[in-house]
């Protein structure tokens, strides 16, 4: 894989740092403000939101740009939002920079994503999703649970100020390992935006992109409110959070590197074997919660699953929406947040009810339940061995 490819992953960590780190540190970010863990948990929610509204805006801006000078922007300005957040002492304010920060990380993967397909054949999109993930699962591993120690050392605004910094040498690697000037092929042959957006009215593509916002959503419900599953359920102490968040991200990206091997070729083993293990996962996670040596198995687990069948499914809406060249990582990057925006605002409903804590783990397995009856009868399109596979059967409009 190209350098530069690894150069993006770099940066992606930093925002997936952001994207994930609020998993350890919502109960102190709810003490500080004077609002409850649910409502804290909206910043989650606010950031997804700025990522799905801001990925195909961005995108839609950017595509005229050459794709050096459009990351740098995107990672400044990413950065220079983390370092209001630091300082602020309004919740409404605070929840603004989450937006911001999302629409620069929003136009920042969007451009990512095409970059990364680009500097690929066209077989090995996955390999190269993959890469560009390992951003985020290395975050989910070392980023996310290094934020809730040094928030649990020095608080909350310790960590948001890590992450600026984290920018710094992301915002070098783009200068140093991406092209300046405009890649031949971008500069010929790209069509229109009207036909780019036309995809959108595809029924193969909304179908991907649908199946995997409800994975995604199971994922962050459940990983949003982790934290009090740990401590309360579990009865482990705050630095057990760090743990749990080290073996999620560990098993992502165990989960993320096998599915990047399987998802151009293979896509439907990966959903054939994930889907229905992770359907079962999720409730078994809830009724063992109290027992902390499974607890930790479990998130292990979950995560490795949850990876290799999201990243499958994003493979594939890169894959159907082929023929945007320039807004096709827009659309996998909205997918993606569609549903880290709906799943934790479904989570925080579910700790309202009987189940308590443990609620956002029912409502995780039930997403991925929705997802599995309705890609069911569309098997063909979701699971298509090979890129293009059963092109003749669309999906009824």
């Amino acid at each position: 894989m190209p350098l530069s490819l690894h150069l993006l992953a770099m940066a992606v960590f930093a925002m997936g740092t952001s994207e994930f780190m609020l998993a350890g540190l919502l109960p102190d970010i709810a003490s500080a403000f004077g609002v409850t863990v649910g409502t804290a948990g909206v910043l989650t929610s606010a950031y997804a939101i700025g990522m799905v509204v801001g990925a195909p805006l961005t995108a839609a801006w950017a595509r005229s740009w050459p794709r050096r000078p459009s990351l740098l922007a995107f990672v400044l300005v990413f950065a220079a939002a983390h370092a209001l957040g630091a300082l602020t002492t309004s919740f409404p304010v605070l929840f603004a920079t989450r937006v911001v920060a999302a629409i620069a990380n929003a136009g920042f993967l969007a451009v990512a994503l095409t970059a990364a397909a680009a500097l690929v054949p066209p077989d090995r999109k996955g390999r190269a999703l993959a890469v560009l993930l390992s951003g985020t699962t290395v975050a989910t591993i070392a980023g996310v649970p290094g934020g809730a120690v040094l928030g649990t050392a020095l608080g909350w605004r310790a960590t948001f100020w890590a992450v600026a910094v984290l920018c710094l040498p992301a915002a070098l690697g783009i200068l140093k390992g991406v092209a300046a000037g405009r890649d031949a092929h971008e500069a010929t042959g790209r069509p229109a935006l009207r036909a780019e957006l036309a995809q959108l009215t595809r029924p193969r593509l909304l179908l991907v992109m649908l199946l995997g916002a409800l994975v995604n959503a199971a994922t962050f419900g459940s990983l949003t409110f982790l934290a009090p599953v740990v401590t309360g359920s579990a009865g482990l102490g705050e630095l057990w959070v760090s743990v749990a968040l080290v073996l999620f991200g560990a098993g992502s990206f165990a989960g993320v590197t096998v599915a990047g091997r399987l998802s151009d070729r293979r896509p439907g083993h990966v959903v054939a074997v994930g889907g229905p293990l992770l359907l079962l996962g999720w409730p078994a996670l809830a009724l063992l919660a109290d027992r902390p040596a499974a607890l930790l198995v479990l998130v292990f687990a979950l995560g490795a699953l949850s990876f290799a069948l999201g990243s499958t499914l994003i493979t594939r809406v890169l894959y159907e929406a082929a023929g945007a060249p320039t807004m096709a990582g827009s659309y996998a990057t909205a997918a993606l947040n569609v549903g880290a925006a709906v799943g934790p605002v479904v989570a925080a409903a579910a700790i309202g009810t009987e189940a308590g804590v443990l609620g956002p783990l029912w409502a995780s397995g039930l997403l991925v339940a929705v997802a599995l009856l309705i890609a069911f009868p569309f098997l063909t399109v979701v699971t298509a061995d090979r890129p293009g596979d059963g092109r003749g059967a669309e999906v009824p409009g």
